[in-house]
């Protein structure tokens, strides 16, 4: 397929530049795969579309101030977006500044801290701080607001770009889909019947850039490091034997847990990630999806369309656009149901 296939038109205006006042407030549209039927909701209806003996499976990343600003030594402004920490206190970094930094040279940060150029690595700069980066993008970082939203961070976005079970640091975009919930729903997805488990997959900066290629076959998907542990695992095995679905919350989790089941069953996994999925695509492991609504010819929206369907997917935007729910980071959610062709392979897992 094409890259234009994932084209849709959307009004600037139904971009979501703040969060809705409180997280389950959102609107939710729910589209049967199988059908293409939509149903306009909220997202606190979100437990009256699932089942008891479903299987919620979220995306345990915290986000972390990722955006720090600097000098270089001829006084000119740098703004490094943190992709990852790579030991010895290294760290891979989106790097923007009038003219490229030389390899050698010395960043010297907002902060206090410096950091040396050690050169290119792809799309990359790799920089050396001298000590462990983490606690200083902790200390004195930003927010890393996608680019889209095209504003600063505030004092709000640290609590409202994080889910409420974040845990585990190492993300520079929040997995989207988790931040419609709140404990209150949490609790009554329980109370409903429906089981928790958790991936980890550390969004990079990369979940950003865009496809550059005509031809999808010619993409080269970013590496993110993903974690899909025994306990889940277990829990998805206990979730088929009983019935249920496994619904997985972001295209995040759908990619961790996709890739712990290439080899042709669901095992414990924990590595690097390129998993890049497009429609033709066998779903072994997940039987739901909960999911914002993606950027044109993005790879995220491509995943979806694989799931559901390309006519399908896309007159569900076209009646989101119309309806005028919010895109994006911080707008507005999906239910999706699948295309059935797309769980030809969940036996084997």
């Amino acid at each position: 397929m094409l890259r234009s296939d994932f084209h849709y038109e959307l009004p600037d205006e139904l971009i979501a530049r703040h969060p809705a006042a409180r997280r389950s407030d959102s609107r939710l549209l729910h589209l049967d795969g199988r059908s293409g039927a939509l149903a306009d909701l909220r997202f606190a209806e979100l437990p009256r579309l699932l089942r008891a003996g479903d299987l919620l499976v979220c995306n345990d990343t915290r986000v972390i101030p990722a955006r720090l600003h600097g000098r270089k030594a001829t006084g000119g402004k740098v703004e490094l977006l943190l992709e990852r920490v790579v030991g010895d206190g290294r760290a891979l970094v989106q790097l923007r500044s009038s003219k490229p930094p030389a390899t050698g040279s010395v960043i010297q940060l907002a902060s206090g801290a410096a950091a040396t150029v050690v050169g290119r690595a792809d799309d990359f700069w790799l920089l050396d701080f001298g000590t462990d980066p983490a606690p200083v993008f902790e200390r004195h970082g930003e927010m890393p607001l996608p680019p889209y939203l095209r504003r600063l961070a505030d004092q709000s976005d640290r609590e409202r770009y994080q889910t409420v079970y974040a845990r585990v640091p190492g993300a520079v975009a929040a997995p989207t889909a988790g931040l419609h919930f709140d404990a209150g729903l949490l609790d009554a997805c329980a109370r409903a019947g429906v089981a928790r488990a958790r991936v980890t997959l550390h969004v990079g900066a990369g979940t950003f850039q865009p496809v550059r290629v005509d031809d999808l076959r010619e993409h080269k998907m970013h590496a993110e490091l993903a974690e899909v542990p025994a306990a889940t695992c277990d829990a998805v095995a206990a979730c088929r034997k009983r019935g249920g679905r496994v619904v997985a919350v972001g295209t995040t989790a759908v990619r961790a847990l996709q890739s712990a089941a290439q080899g042709g069953r669901l095992e414990p996994y924990a590595g690097d990630t390129r998993l890049f999925i497009t429609p033709g695509f066998r779903f072994r492991v997940v039987d739901a999806l909960v999911t914002n609504f993606h950027l044109p010819e993005s790879t995220l929206l491509m995943l979806v369309v694989a799931f559901a369907g390309h006519g399908h997917v896309l007159a569900a935007y076209r009646h989101a656009v119309a309806a005028r729910y919010r895109f994006f980071s911080y707008g507005d959610a999906m239910f999706v149901e699948p295309d059935p062709a797309a769980l030809a392979a969940r036996e084997a897992a």
